[in-house]
C-alpha cells in the first residue's frame, strides 16, 4: 500500500456528522412509523440494555419495539444449539488460516453449518450463515483496525466501525450460500454434495471482482503448506482447492445425516466418488513436483538479492528521514553485491519521494545499482501530467548498473480507501476517505527487461488478484516480483496471510516469485508453491537466493478461471432447476 489507508479524519468526521445528522433525522421518523405498525403486536416484555445513554433513553419507547420485535423474529427462531453450531464453523473457518495454520480442520469446517441450516427454514439459514461468516471474518481481519487506527491515526471507535462493515459485507456471501445451499436443496432434493461445492465457488469467484474486488482468505488459501494437493492449481486456481475442501465437507455431513436418520444405507457410492477425486488430485500432485523440479534442477539460475529495510511506517513519509532511508537501502544493497546478485530488489515504496523529479536523490539511488554492479529494482510514488492534469502512482522504477531507467511499472489495481476512493463520483463525500493524492491506476500489463530475463512486478495486494498475475506470465515473464509494504498489518497474521496467498499464484502459473517486503515478509517461492526461503517480521535484514524461471505456460495461465466459470454456471443452473421445479413437473 502506497500511502496510509489512514482518511483524512477531519473532512471525514465533518461528512460523517452531517450526513449523520440527516440520517438520524430520518431514523426518527421511521421509527416512529414502524412502531405506529407495531405496537398492537403481542410480545414478550423485554427490556433492552439502554442504560444511561442520553439518545437511548430519549428513544426508549421505540427502541423496546425495535428490540422485541428483533429478538421474537430473529433470535428466537434462532434456537442455541443452531447458532453455536453456526459459531463454531466461523471459528473453524478462523484458525485455518495464518498464524493459526490448522489447515487440516478446513475439511470440517463447514459441516456444524450444514447441521445449523438442516431443516430450517430460508431466513433462519441466512441468519446462522451470516453468523457464521461474521465470526470467521472478524477473527481473519481483525487487523483492520490496527492499521487504520494504529497506523492511519483513524479513532478506535471509527476504525472498529470500518472493520464491522468490512466483515458484514464478507459475511454476507456465507450467508447467501447458506440461504441458496436450503434452497435448491428443499426444492428438488439433492445431496449436499451435489450442490454445495458449486454455490461455494461461484461466491467466492463473484467475491474476487464485485465492487473492486477482495478475494482474501479464500478457502482454499488454507492448504498453502499441503503442496500435493494444491498442485492442480495450475489447473483450477485456487478455486479448485476451496471445491475439494467442500466436498469432503459435504460428503461427512451427508454420511452423518444418513447414518443418524437411519433412513437408507450409509452413501458408500458417495464416499468412495469423493475418495477417488481425492487420490487422483494427490496423485496428480506428486507428479507435478516430480516433474516442476526436474525441469528446474536443469535451468539457469539467476540470483537475486532482497534488502528489507524495515523502515518504520510513522516516519517513513517524514522528509527528515529521506536520507536515511536511502542509507539504509544503499548499506544493505552493497552487502548484498558482495553475493554477486544479478537483480537488487527493494519494497513498495522505499524510495519515499518522486524519483522521477528529485534529482538530488535519484543520482544517490542511480549510484546504488552502479556500485552493487547489478539492476535495480525498487518502488516510487510517481505522476503523469494528462491533458492539463497531474495524476500520480503508485511504480516500480528497474535501473541499469550504468545508472539508467530502463523500465517503469504503474500499479494497475489499487486499494480502496488506501490509494483511491471507490466511486467518487457518485458518492462524493467519500473522496475525503482517499490517501493523499487519490491514485490513478496504471493502464498497461507489461513486463520488465533485464539480461537475464523478463518479469512482471505485482505492487502490495495486486498478488493476491490471480487473473492479473496470469497476465504478465502470459504476457512472457519468466518470473515474478511482488514488493510490498505490509508495515500497516503490524505483527498481525495479515503479513503471514498475504505471503500464503502468494505461493498459489507460483503453482497456477508454474512460474518462481520473488517477494520483498518492508518490514517482511520477504521471501523466494519456487514454482511449486514452496517457500524456499523467508525472511523475518520487522526485521532489517537482507536475503540472497537464486531462481530458476517460468517452467510453462500452464492451462491456468492461458485460459483463466474457467472451473470458477463453470462452477458458476452449474450453480446458476441449479438455482433456474430448482426456481423452476413446479413447472417442469407440470410439462
Amino acid at each position: 500500500m502506497l500511502f496510509s489507508p489512514c482518511f483524512k479524519e477531519g473532512p471525514f468526521l465533518h461528512h460523517l456528522f452531517q450526513y449523520s445528522f440527516w440520517l438520524g433525522f430520518g431514523v426518527k421518523h421511521s421509527l416512529a412509523q414502524i412502531c405506529n405498525s407495531m405496537r398492537d403486536l403481542n410480545y414478550p416484555k423485554l427490556d433492552p440494555p439502554i442504560g444511561s445513554f442520553p439518545f437511548l433513553k430519549n428513544n426508549a419507547g421505540s427502541i423496546r419495539i425495535i428490540y422485541q420485535f428483533f429478538y421474537s423474529h430473529i433470535m428466537k427462531s434462532i434456537k442455541t444449539k443452531k447458532f453455536l453450531l453456526a459459531c463454531l464453523s466461523g471459528l473453524l473457518l478462523c484458525i485455518i488460516f495464518p498464524k493459526f495454520d490448522m489447515e487440516i480442520l478446513a475439511w470440517v469446517s463447514l459441516v456444524p453449518l450444514l447441521f445449523a441450516i438442516q431443516r430450517e427454514n430460508l431466513l433462519t439459514s441466512l441468519y446462522l450463515g451470516l453468523t457464521t461468516g461474521f465470526v470467521s471474518f472478524l477473527g481473519i481481519l481483525y487487523w483492520v483496525i490496527v492499521a487504520v487506527n494504529t497506523y492511519g491515526g483513524i479513532h478506535f471507535i471509527l476504525s472498529g466501525l470500518i472493520l464491522l462493515l468490512l466483515v458484514v459485507y464478507l459475511s454476507l456471501y456465507v450467508a447467501v450460500f447458506a440461504f441458496l445451499l436450503n434452497y435448491i436443496r428443499r426444492r428438488i432434493g439433492w445431496d449436499m454434495v451435489a450442490v454445495a461445492p458449486f454455490l461455494w465457488v461461484s461466491l467466492e469467484y463473484v467475491r474476487s471482482f464485485f465492487l473492486t474486488g477482495f478475494p482474501w482468505a479464500t478457502l482454499g488459501y488454507s492448504q498453502y503448506m499441503s503442496l500435493p494437493l494444491i498442485q492442480v492449481a495450475d489447473i483450477t486456481g485456487v478455486y479448485g482447492i476451496s471445491f475439494l475442501i467442500l466436498l469432503v465437507n459435504s460428503a461427512v455431513y451427508d454420511f452423518i445425516s444418513i447414518i443418524g436418520r437411519g433412513e437408507r444405507p450409509p452413501p458408500l457410492r458417495e464416499g468412495i466418488v469423493v475418495l477417488a477425486i481425492l487420490f487422483v488430485v494427490f496423485a496428480y500432485g506428486v507428479a507435478q513436483i516430480k516433474r516442476v523440479e526436474n525441469i528446474s534442477s536443469r535451468q539457469r539460475k539467476i540470483t537475486i538479492g532482497l534488502a528489507q529495510g524495515n523502515i518504520d511506517q510513522s516516519i517513513k513519509w517524514n522528509a527528515a528521514n529521506q536520507e536515511e532511508t536511502l542509507r539504509i537501502y544503499q548499506n544493505l544493497s552493497l552487502a548484498l553485491a558482495k553475493e554477486k546478485p544479478s537483480l537488487i530488489i527493494w519494497p513498495e515504496t522505499a524510495t519515499p519521494f518522486f524519483f522521477q523529479s528529485e534529482e538530488k536523490y535519484q543520482s544517490l539511488v542511480m549510484e546504488v545499482a552502479e556500485k552493487a554492479g547489478a539492476y535495480l529494482l525498487f518502488g516510487s510514488p510517481s505522476y503523469r501530467w494528462t491533458e492539463g492534469k497531474v495524476r500520480y502512482y503508485n511504480s516500480a522504477y528497474l535501473l541499469s548498473p550504468r545508472k539508467e531507467a530502463i523500465g517503469r511499472y504503474d500499479k494497475i489495481h489499487l486499494v480502496p480507501f488506501g490509494e483511491y476512493a471507490p466511486f467518487s463520483d457518485f458518492l462524493f463525500f467519500l473522496r475525503s476517505l482517499s490517501a493523499v493524492g487519490n491514485l490513478s491506476p496504471g493502464k498497461l500489463i507489461q513486463n520488465l527487461h533485464f539480461p537475464l530475463g523478463d518479469f512482471g512486478v505485482l505492487i502490495c495486494f495486486e498478488i493476491i488478484f490471480p487473473n492479473l498475475c496470469r497476465k504478465f506470465v502470459k504476457e512472457g515473464a519468466d518470473f515474478l516480483v511482488t514488493i510490498t509494504n505490509d508495515a500497516w498489518f503490524g505483527r498481525t497474521s495479515a503479513p503471514h496471510q498475504h505471503l500464503s496467498m502468494v505461493t498459489f499464484r507460483a503453482i497456477e502459473n508454474r512460474i518462481p516469485i520473488v517477494r520483498a517486503a518492508n518490514t517482511g515478509i520477504s521471501a523466494f517461492i519456487d514454482a511449486k508453491g514452496e517457500i524456499r526461503k523467508r525472511g523475518g517480521l520487522f526485521v532489517q535484514e537482507t536475503l540472497i537466493g537464486q531462481i530458476g524461471s517460468r517452467i510453462e505456460k500452464t492451462f491456468y495461465t492461458r485460459y483463466g478461471d474457467v472451473f470458477a466459470l463453470v462452477s458458476s454456471g452449474l450453480a446458476f443452473l441449479l438455482i433456474l432447476l430448482a426456481y423452476f421445479k413446479k413447472i417442469l413437473i407440470f410439462l
